[in-house]
């Protein structure tokens, strides 16, 4: 069974020093987002609406995200 790619394995590793599980620490180095600080078709987060935001955050674990507000979001998706 071939195993999937990890296209950041430095952030993986440091994720999973973390003691975060394989699947998250992969979904999160994998996501693109991370490296361009844009989503969706090259967009700038501040282009995103914030229930879009609300969405990415949560797919990368970010926590407390239900309090935050549009700034905070975008800003958390960035330090991520």
């Amino acid at each position: 069974m071939p195993t999937k790619q990890i296209k950041n394995e430095e952030q993986y590793e440091k994720l999973r020093q973390k003691g975060m599980s394989k699947e998250k620490a992969a979904r999160i180095a994998n996501s693109s987002q991370k490296e361009t600080n844009t989503g969706k078709s090259g967009q700038k987060y501040e282009e995103w609406t914030k229930n879009e935001l609300y969405t990415k955050a949560r797919e990368v674990g970010i926590e407390g995200r239900s309090k935050m507000n549009k700034q905070d979001l975008i800003q958390a998706l960035r330090n991520h």
